[in-house]
């Protein structure tokens, strides 16, 4: 089985020449989404791929390949499996992030769209193509929903795996997209298909989060953290959540990281393999059992208790997910109030008391099993208690229906369920429609994604030959130049840009 690999021992006070951002908390985010693609009503066979491959026909003609960057600096490509795939570009923000990846979401559906109008032609009128925003297919193929956070290249993988891991089990309490199986509901699409915590394993094993080292910045400040774990989520609450409570453990991690103190979640370490508290939580609909499975029990019960907080089970051998949630977000709490500027100063569209807020009423809702608090925000919930009142009209509601209904939910181009959720106020929208259509269009301002899309913007308009990603820029024709652009947080043009741009 893969070991944890840490390419770098670089320590906080080994270099003398560092980024500005090096000593802060500012982070860069971003959300890699795999979506499903399936047709129904064809007068003749047509398969995923084939599907897939007419979405991208536009893309192939302009690019001359499925795998290109676009004027809003994210990346469009097709992946392994025939799955459509958007990378957002650069964010300092969670909820800037939300937005580009929402702006993902309207761009594939133009493509279906686009593509669904011409596979009629060829198909017949009935010819519809569905584009999946989830985790896993009909079929039970799985595919992901990457989150990437920038971090500190003092924090060690052992550290991750110790620290942050345990947090990333348990938030899916509130992130889980929610999965109808043959057993019954489960809380999180992922957990039955991740069989491992921090590897650097892609395809043998699945781990929860990725190791392989791909900074897309400087290696010696920086490691790109790369976390496979969470769900596709069409709640817009439960996106920004993720990433936010996720940025704030962070900070406490890389801050103890830095000093060589303890952060306090030491004591959530899981055990050897983390799955099976995954597994098991993820199908505790009362989000009440002890289920998570620590190397040092009694070292967490000494925490709780000096700590103030209270035991909700005495099992002498696990603990509940939300016990480890609630130590996470005490411990959050205490941090972001001795350092409330520093936290506030690296969240430049988030109010941290907000999400704190927020974060906390999801736990207590939990706790007192109040679901009508979260079904307006947190998607298995939200699915959970619609599929509960389509039973109780429908009693006869088969196993298969209730897919149907499941696979509806994340149906981004002919789904209905999701549009009317959300149209009777049902689900919570954070993000207007009009900045949605603007980001399709421009990327954040604030990061390198400006530079990167400006220079598509320019070469598309010039006809220029062009490549790029995340750290380079190049055009071949008509004239050859090219730019690296390491630091993710730098959206001032360099020498090597300006001259690039010039020659256009």
């Amino acid at each position: 089985m893969p070991q944890l690999r840490d390419s770098s021992n670089q320590g906080p006070g080994n270099r003398t020449s560092r980024s500005p951002e090096y000593d802060s908390f500012h982070r860069i985010f971003g959300i890699e989404t795999e979506y499903g693609v399936s047709v129904t009503g064809a007068s003749k066979p047509c398969d995923p791929g084939q599907v897939a491959m007419t979405m991208f026909a536009p893309i192939l003609s302009r690019a001359r390949s499925t795998n290109t960057y676009l004027e809003n600096g994210s990346r469009l490509y097709l992946d392994v499996g025939s799955h459509p795939e958007y990378a957002t570009a650069e964010a300092r923000d969670p909820a800037t992030a939300l937005t580009q990846d929402l702006a993902g979401e309207e761009i594939m559906r133009r493509l279906a769209l686009g593509a669904q109008a011409r596979l009629r032609k060829t198909h017949g009128e009935h010819a519809t193509i569905h584009l999946f925003k989830d985790n896993v297919d009909s079929a039970g193929h799985a595919f992901g929903c990457h989150e990437n956070y920038l971090v500190r290249r003092y924090v060690s993988l052992p550290i991750i795996k110790a620290q942050l891991l345990p947090f990333l089990v348990t938030r899916q309490l509130f992130t889980g997209a929610g999965r109808v199986t043959e057993k019954g509901f489960e809380i999180t699409q992922r957990a039955a298909f991740l069989d491992e915590g921090v590897s650097s394993s892609t395809t043998r094993f699945r781990p929860m989060v990725n190791t392989r080292d791909e900074p897309h910045a400087d290696p010696d400040e920086f490691r790109r953290l790369h976390v496979i774990i969470g769900d596709s989520n069409r709640s817009q609450w439960a996106t920004k959540m993720k990433l936010a409570t996720t940025h704030l453990v962070l900070c406490v991690i890389e801050d103890a990281a830095k000093r060589s103190v303890a952060s306090g979640f030491e004591c959530c370490a899981l055990t050897a393999d983390p799955s099976v508290s995954n597994k098991a939580m993820s199908t505790d609909l009362s989000c009440a059992q002890p289920v998570m499975q620590l190397e040092n029990i009694g070292a967490f019960r000494n925490n709780q208790k000096k700590l103030g907080l209270q035991s909700s089970s005495s099992d002498a051998k696990a603990v509940t997910a939300l016990e480890i949630q609630y130590l996470y977000l005490d411990i959050v709490s205490r941090f972001v109030e001795s350092h409330h500027e520093q936290i506030e100063r690296s969240l430049p569209n988030t109010d941290c008391t907000d999400i704190l807020c927020e974060w906390k009423t999801a736990l207590d809702a939990l706790s007192a099993k109040d679901f009508s608090t979260l079904s307006n925000r947190v998607d298995w919930v939200a699915k959970y208690q619609l599929l509960g009142k389509m039973k109780e009209r429908n009693p006869e509601l088969s196993p298969a229906q209730a897919r149907q209904i499941d696979m509806n939910y994340h149906d981004i181009v002919n789904g209905s369920i999701y549009p009317s959720l959300v149209g009777h106020g049902l689900l919570k929208t954070l993000v207007p429609d009009e900045a949605i259509e603007h980001a399709v269009e421009n990327p954040p301002q604030d990061t390198r994604a400006a530079l990167r899309g400006g220079f598509v913007h320019r070469t598309l308009n010039a006809g220029a030959t062009f490549s790029c990603d995340w750290t380079h820029l190049k055009t071949t024709a008509p004239t050859r130049h090219e730019a690296e652009l390491i630091d993710p947080f730098a959206f001032t043009p360099n020498s090597d840009y300006r001259q690039l741009i010039d020659s256009l």
